[in-house]
């Protein structure tokens, strides 16, 4: 039967007000100007399979690894660091937490596991972020860019060895607690004692070089277990083994040592 064009019209302006109007939208034409199937739709079963994004992953590094380690010894699945470095520690403690709760054990922190790990846990202060060192050294003060200085900054935790105002090597240590407080002032090395054990204490200073009374800058062990989680009886602590053996063979009697804010 043929359809007077009049009426074809009719039915083709019908179809596209229906899909103006919110009707189902028309499948695509192929270059043969038929239309082509089948026609996917994304539904929300569908994108519930969406792997989510990783945010970090083994082999990242930065500030935002640094607080992923923080929140995860809040939690205690952590015991190492923070260093900032997303290696295999990081990862199976990451993959521990994700299966405790029910997540896919990645191993790669993404923003699901993460969004779980910031509801459990408070933003990191600094010295959460730096509980092991590893921290920027703050400016040397002025009396330290002359001869060779042991220049110590409280504000900052961190030794500078330097030689006419060029820094050799820069550590991180720790100081007196707030009943030995470790003093500040201008003093200069008197003694150094590799084995040297406190006779107050009864605890080993090794590499101990003093600088004022009873304190000396030495290698604490207490520091390299705990960090910042511990204080000292008022000597400045340095935690890298070797970085205060090589300190103590360059260092002479008579070296300058600056301690300030």
């Amino acid at each position: 039967m043929r359809i007077p064009g009049r009426t074809v019209a009719l039915f083709a302006s019908a179809a596209a007000l229906a899909v103006a109007l919110g009707g189902c939208k028309p499948p695509p034409e192929g270059a043969d100007g038929k239309p082509q199937y089948p026609v996917h739709f994304d539904t929300p079963s569908a994108r519930a399979h969406i792997t989510p994004r990783a945010l970090f992953a083994r082999g990242d590094s930065g500030t935002g690894v640094r607080e992923l380690q923080a929140r995860l010894r809040q939690v205690e699945w952590l015991n190492d660091g923070p260093t900032g470095e997303y290696d295999d520690l990081t990862e199976q403690a990451v993959s521990g937490f994700q299966g405790k709760r029910g997540l896919p054990r990645t191993g790669r922190t993404d923003t699901v596991t993460w969004q779980r790990l910031a509801a459990m846990t408070h933003l990191p202060g600094k010295w959460e972020l730096y509980l092991m060192g590893g921290q920027p050294a703050a400016a040397p003060d002025p009396r330290c860019l002359t001869g060779r200085v042991l220049c110590v900054s409280k504000t900052s935790r961190t030794l500078r060895w330097m030689v006419d105002g060029r820094t050799l090597t820069t550590v991180s240590v720790r100081f007196g607690s707030q009943y030995t407080p470790t003093r500040e002032g201008v003093f200069s090395i008197y003694w150094k004692s590799r084995h040297h054990v406190s006779t107050l204490y009864d605890s080993p200073m090794p590499y101990a070089m003093f600088f004022s009374g009873g304190q000396a800058i030495h290698y604490s062990y207490d520091f390299a277990a705990r960090g910042y989680a511990g204080g000292s009886h008022g000597c400045v602590n340095v935690r890298d083994e070797g970085a205060i053996a090589s300190l103590f063979a360059q260092v002479r009697d008579g070296d300058k040592v600056v301690v300030y804010r």
